[in-house]
């Protein structure tokens, strides 16, 4: 097997003539003070980051066709060919070059179907886990690879997540109710154990610190609502939620400790204990989409849009936003707010008060969740600003303004990884 063709360059970058930052946005109405201050300070923060130059950025085309989907991967970038009806199709996995800007090398190469749109490419358990959907009736399937090789291992239809006792949690869900949640053994891909999944029902999934699944939910339709545990498919806890109807229909969530089951007519939210079958309190919550941990508080999301944070103690309503803003992400007790036309704004998770507002930017998928946010948008020039959003300090630093980007990008900071105006694949580097 032979390696692919690559190409490294260095690129000695200067961000002097960093497009101005998006129009001031106005706060919203629950901003307790002027922002005037945190305004000059974010324009004195440009100001400084344009006049600073780069040392160095390198930048390393990955081979991969201009119709082909890159994945970003701890050390590695995998490439997945599009659907070929008469031709081979392959699965390419290449190094991270090293910051002094080695080339890309590839590692391994391994066929694919030639059939399937591919959704993820990610590594668990010292395995390449590759899952496709296909069309029309929108089947999932995971194939497993050596990480080292890129032998194929195994193959199950389904997805797969990683649980807490070592080993990997597969949901095969279908709509003709005879799909399962089972336990896999990532060496051999031996199913251990399984548990149906009801028809029309999502599973659930709890996971411990260490962002692993160690327990999932199951809603019956008779309103049993039942808890497994994800290393054995074990019932931890069965609770009946459902005693004078049988037919209704309800959602359940887990978040934190807590199980939110939302009752027919969606008018209200109800808790449990993990561990307790008795309900802790009911809130007057309307029509609510789905509930986030906020900080250590709930942030329930309305399906007309705005914002309710509960105490999840009690239940109590904290704050409450009404209106279109979307909460987009919370990271160490500050919440990402997108105003519709205005861009993003910071808010404090236990008041709401608005801290700063970081204008117009689109955010940049993340490989972990405790990777730096970014964010990115098209400057006068055509070029692409990048940079990390801060929402504790409340600040957006300028990473770097790169030219030629196209779009579908994806960030591990100090890497990025784009396609370009070119149709090509890159993987940045940013050093400074």
């Amino acid at each position: 097997m032979t390696e692919g063709r690559s190409l490294s360059i260095i690129e000695l970058g200067e961000i002097r003539d960093e497009p101005p930052s998006a129009p001031s946005v106005r706060r919203p109405r629950a901003a307790a003070r002027p922002l005037h201050g945190a305004a000059v300070l974010l324009l004195s923060l440009v100001v400084l980051a344009a006049a600073a130059p780069w040392a160095q950025r390198t930048v390393s085309v990955v081979p991969a066709s201009r119709t082909a989907t890159a994945y970003l991967a701890a050390e590695s970038v995998f490439v997945v060919d599009p659907p070929i009806p008469d031709g081979d199709r392959y699965l390419s996995a290449y190094a991270q070059p090293a910051p002094a800007g080695a080339a890309v090398r590839r590692r391994w190469q391994a066929p694919l179907a030639r059939t399937g749109d591919y959704l993820d490419v990610r590594i668990e358990r010292g395995l390449v886990l590759a899952t496709a959907v296909s069309a029309p009736n929108r089947v999932f399937q995971t194939t497993a690879f050596d990480a080292v090789t890129g032998r194929q291992r195994w193959q199950h239809p389904g997805s797969l997540q990683p649980t807490a006792d070592g080993g990997l949690l597969l949901t095969d869900g279908r709509e003709d109710g005879s799909g399962a949640v089972s336990g896999v053994a990532p060496d051999t891909g031996r199913v251990l154990w399984s548990v149906p999944i009801p028809p029309a029902a999502n599973p659930t999934y709890h996971h411990d610190p260490a962002g692993q699944v160690d327990r999932f939910v199951l809603l019956q339709p008779t309103g049993e609502v039942q808890v497994h545990d994800a290393g054995s498919g074990h019932l931890l806890l069965s609770i009946d939620t459902l005693p004078g109807d049988r037919s209704a229909y309800q959602r359940v969530q887990v978040v934190n400790e807590l199980l939110l089951l939302v009752p027919p007519g969606s008018t209200r939210l109800v808790s449990f204990a993990l561990a307790d079958p008795a309900p802790l309190w009911t809130a007057e919550v309307t029509l609510v989409s789905h509930v986030l941990d906020c900080g250590g508080l709930l942030c329930a999301v309305p399906q007309t849009g705005g914002l309710q944070v509960l105490d999840p103690a009690t239940g109590a309503v904290r704050w409450s936003e009404p209106g279109q803003d979307v909460l987009a992400d919370v990271r160490s007790g500050r919440l990402l707010m997108a105003v519709p036309g205005r861009g993003y704004a910071v808010r404090d998770a236990a008041t709401g008060q608005v801290r700063t507002e970081l204008g117009g930017w689109s955010l940049m998928p993340v490989l972990d969740a405790d990777d730096p946010l970014v964010g990115v948008r098209r400057g006068d020039d055509g070029r692409m600003v990048v940079a990390e959003l801060d929402l504790v300090a409340g600040r957006a630093r300028i990473v770097d303004v790169l030219p030629g980007i196209a779009g579908s990008c994806q960030a591990s900071l100090p890497v990025l990884l784009c396609q370009r105006l070119d149709g090509t694949t890159a993987l940045w580097r940013l050093m400074r």
